[in-house]
């Protein structure tokens, strides 16, 4: 839990990831159709990215979002932080995300978030994550994504898995120092006609 204190710090690279996710994340829901928006964010954390952009979106009424996280103590603060801001339509789940049942009901997502998985799975974890994106999705919705850059680089091969499972990419933002952060935006360009897979999409490495 420790870690979550950098977002404390403006200067942080997680508050400068935290930053451009939350400015994707409110195109995202512009660009999403009229009157409901379905998000869904995987290992949600205490909900950051989702809660500090409704809060503020003129959108906010329209949206239905789950939000999946294991840790217990991550969910009852998001629990209490989307409570204090009034964001009844906001479901934090206490569920594990690399399991699609825990939250198929919520599917198909007009914008689906997977922030802070990449940088944690294997390889092969992300790209099985990335190719059963579009079955989790509805066709022209926007999927945000984050790994970091340190050698060797793994984005651009992550950008290329998306592109060949049906996404279009909107942006690939590297903000703050160095290669550290990328945060990836991709749109699906057409319906998945296969459903969800029902293995486990990812297993996080031993920290």
């Amino acid at each position: 839990m420790t870690w979550h204190a950098g977002y404390d710090d403006p200067s942080s690279l997680l508050s400068i990831r935290l930053r451009c996710v939350q400015s994707r994340l409110s195109d995202a829901i512009d660009h999403a159709a009229a009157d409901r928006v379905q998000l869904v964010s995987l290992c949600a954390g205490q909900g950051r990215d989702v809660l500090g952009t409704l809060a503020r979106h003129p959108r906010c009424g329209e949206v239905r979002a789950v939000l999946v996280e294991s840790d217990a103590r991550n969910v009852a603060l998001a629990r209490k932080s989307a409570a204090g801001m009034g964001l009844s339509q906001v479901e934090v789940r206490h569920a594990d995300a690399s399991l699609v049942d825990g939250f198929a009901d919520a599917l198909p997502a007009d914008v689906l978030l997977m922030c802070g998985i990449f940088g944690n799975v294997s390889d092969r974890d992300i790209q099985r994550t990335v190719q059963a994106a579009g079955t989790l999705c509805r066709n022209g919705a926007t999927v945000i994504w984050t790994r970091h850059r340190r050698p060797p680089d793994l984005t651009p091969q992550i950008r290329a898995w998306f592109a060949g499972s049906g996404f279009q990419e909107i942006a690939f933002d590297a903000p703050g120092p160095g290669t550290l952060v990328g945060v990836g935006v991709h749109r699906l360009r057409y319906a998945v006609a296969s459903g969800p897979p029902r293995d486990r999409l990812f297993t996080f490495r031993a920290s």
